[in-house]
């Protein structure tokens, strides 16, 4: 122990050190010369510390310094002048506290106390320059107890300074809390605030805003003050936050999240929300974020009398939304009134969830009038009663808070698989399908059955009727499904039919879900008003995009596959992108209805039959022939299907194509250009 204050006392007393000429190996290679004894001439020096060895003068030429032993010294680590003696002679210091402060370059720097002691002389004073090294004070070391009284109060974290004070005080107007009024607007038409809606959608204490204290850019024409009360955040709350983080990792979770703020200018765009925006979009094209837009609002804002452009078509805001498609997925939520440029927005994402009060339009009353197009209200213009049946809106909700719930179940679709999952005694699927062919049936509970319980979530359910399209799990697993609906036309495939599963399985290709389809068609519609809908385009999305994609893809014959629809189902060809094609024992398979078949084939022999009855005989006979060479059980011996199936055993087969498919390959960009926005 004696020998280690000896040393320390050596080392304290060194002129190297004194003068911070020291390095990390100083002790190691001085170790010798600090553990010798003092000179014979020196021995009074350790009775008489007073009388200790002048310490070298500063290179400025300071006057040398007597310094006793084992006192500790505070030196100048630059160039610079003092502002202060932080600690008075006399004054007990700890370790760390601050004794002095310097100026330098219009810096301030303060400097600590090496040990704690009792600051025993102050060898400069304040406005002096000092050099590098420069003694500063002396401290006498004592050892630290709870009696050692700082020169420093300490800090109270509860203590808000002036300046944070300040900033608290700048958002304070950003939030509802100070705006009773208008979160009074909103409570009487039913509705909540922006913020309400992004706290609902995240995670507990997840979002952080970016741009809150963003103003309207109209300081040409209203005070500071105004633009704070009438224009928090310009109108659009912005920032990251997580959705669905208690089943997903951190990576999985992330979002950002747009949210339009109607009680701010009717939550149109202005010119300093749009660059906030755009930061908000290349962050997220940067960092591969999905994003959610409630996209209530008027488009654009006029007044924005600070913007330099009386009108800014250079505006890049829609180009950076739109490049975001097919790039991470994007959820558009609308309450209220969306028009012009925030139904543009709108219209850009992969979904479209709308509350029972939207209307939607790219033109709101004020520019339908203006051009010259007659006056309308609001509610009028864009309906959900004009925009589910139309395909505009793909999820129809009461309010929003189903609508965030949705949004929520959606995400996780393309946030991974889920550990736990139930799902309903598959033999009841043995008995969804009729055994009399030509009874129509539900499909939707084929898909419930199927599926793991509650994660279905069906898309744009009033369109194309004839199509179901939902995302559903199996054994955790997300993927998508398509399925003809035999309860409408027996299940043919329109033109809005085919854009609505092409278009899906687009959405399900670019973020590698996989597909199941549920066939059961009698083939496209046909006839003169077939045609008047472009049906040969439309129909033939289905080839173009079935060909086009490259993940896992299922196919289940449940009863009929006619013709270029059934192959349409089986993503162009039954043995084209299809990891199986499979039927259940009610499957029957043709070029073209049984019925037609026989009518075109069998007409001029039919027309022979005077005899009503014997015709009628003659044609069910021949229909039932028809049948039995068509029947799944047939067929699979020509190799046509890869087998015939249990129903109860359908998700079996599933999951077995799903752990045979290869990992989809990770991604540094875009798989497709963009999923289709219609």
């Amino acid at each position: 122990m004696r020998t280690n204050i000896g040393l320390l006392q050596a080392l304290l007393r060194h002129p190297d050190f004194i003068a911070g000429r020291v390095h990390t190996r100083f002790v190691e290679e001085n170790i010798a010369a600090l553990l010798s004894p003092p000179a014979e001439g020196n021995s009074h020096r350790r009775r008489h510390p007073e009388a200790a060895p002048a310490m070298p003068a500063a290179a400025s030429g300071a006057a040398a310094v007597a310094v006793p032993m084992g006192a500790a010294v505070v030196t100048a680590p630059m160039r610079a002048r003092v502002l202060s003696m932080y600690a008075a002679e006399g004054d007990l210091v700890q370790a760390g506290s601050t004794v002095a402060v310097l100026e330098a370059m219009k810096m301030e720097h303060t400097l600590p106390a090496g040990t704690a002691g009792r600051v025993t002389r102050h060898l400069v004073a304040p406005g002096d320059a000092v050099d590098p090294g420069q003694p500063l004070l002396l401290i006498e070391p004592i050892l630290q107890d709870t009696e050692t009284r700082a020169t420093e109060e300490s800090i109270d974290l509860d203590f808000i300074r002036p300046d944070l004070a300040a900033v608290f005080a700048a958002h304070a107007p950003t939030l509802d809390a100070a705006r009773p009024e208008a979160v009074a607007r909103r409570r009487r038409t039913g509705q909540r605030t922006a913020r309400e809606n992004v706290e609902d959608l995240c995670d507990p204490g997840s979002f952080v805003e970016y741009g809150a204290l963003t103003l309207a850019a109209q300081r040409a024409r209203r005070s500071l003050q105004e633009l704070v009360e009438m224009s928090p955040a310009d109108g659009l709350v912005a920032g990251l936050g997580s959705v669905n983080g208690a089943l997903f990792d951190d990576q999985k979770s992330r979002c950002m999240v747009l949210a339009y703020d109607y009680t701010v200018f009717a939550g149109t765009q202005g010119f300093h929300g749009h660059k906030k925006k755009d930061r908000m979009l290349q962050l997220a094209e940067r960092m591969r974020l999905p994003l959610v837009v409630f996209a209530e609002g008027g488009g654009g804002r006029p007044g924005e009398v600070d913007n330099p452009a009386p009108v800014n078509l250079a505006n890049m805001s829609f180009w950076h939304f739109a490049r975001l498609s097919g790039l991470v997925p994007l959820v558009g939520i609308v309450s209220g009134r969306c028009f012009a440029g925030n139904a543009a927005l709108l219209g850009c994402c992969d979904v479209v969830i709308a509350t029972a009060n939207a209307t939607i339009g790219m033109g709101g009353p004020a520019m339908i009038e203006g051009g010259g197009l007659g006056r309308h209200a609001a509610e009028e213009v864009g309906p959900v009663s004009v925009q589910a049946p139309n395909g505009v809106i793909d999820i129809l909700v009461q309010d929003e808070a189903e609508a965030v719930a949705v949004a929520k179940k959606y995400l996780a679709y393309f946030q991974g698989p889920l550990a736990s999952w139930e799902c309903a005694d598959q033999r009841a699927l043995r008995h969804v399908v009729p055994e009399r062919r030509t009874r129509a049936y539900e499909v939707r509970d084929v898909i419930q059955a199927l599926s793991d319980i509650d994660s279905v979530l069906e898309l744009r359910r009033d369109f194309g009727r004839g199509m179901v399209t939902a995302l559903i799990r199996i054994e955790g697993r997300p993927l998508g499904v398509i399925a003809n609906n035999p309860m409408h036309e027996g299940g043919a495939i329109d033109s809005d039919e085919a854009d609505k599963a092409s278009r899906f399985v687009e959405l399900c290709d670019a973020f590698d879900l996989p597909v199941l389809s549920l066939c059961d068609t009698p083939g496209f519609m046909v006839g003169p008003q077939a045609e008047k809908r472009a049906a040969v385009r439309h129909v033939c999305r289905m080839f173009v995009t079935g060909a086009s994609i490259d993940i896992p893809y299922f196919t289940v014959v449940l009863r009929k596959a006619y013709g270029l629809g059934g192959q349409a189902m089986g993503g162009g060809g039954f043995h084209g992108n299809n990891i199986f094609t499979v039927s259940w024992p009610t499957g029957e398979i043709g070029a073209m209805g049984l019925e037609g078949a026989v009518q075109l084939a069998y007409r001029n022999e039919l027309a022979a039959i005077s005899d009503p009855a014997e015709r009628e005989a003659r044609y069910q006979a021949l229909v039932a022939d028809l049948y039995e060479r068509g029947k799944a059980l047939n067929i699979a011996r020509f190799l046509s299907l890869d087998d015939v199936i249990d129903p109860a055993e359908t998700r079996r087969w599933i999951m077995r194509g799903l752990r045979s498919a290869p990992q989809a390959a990770p991604r540094s960009g875009k798989k497709r250009p963009n999923v289709d926005s219609w």
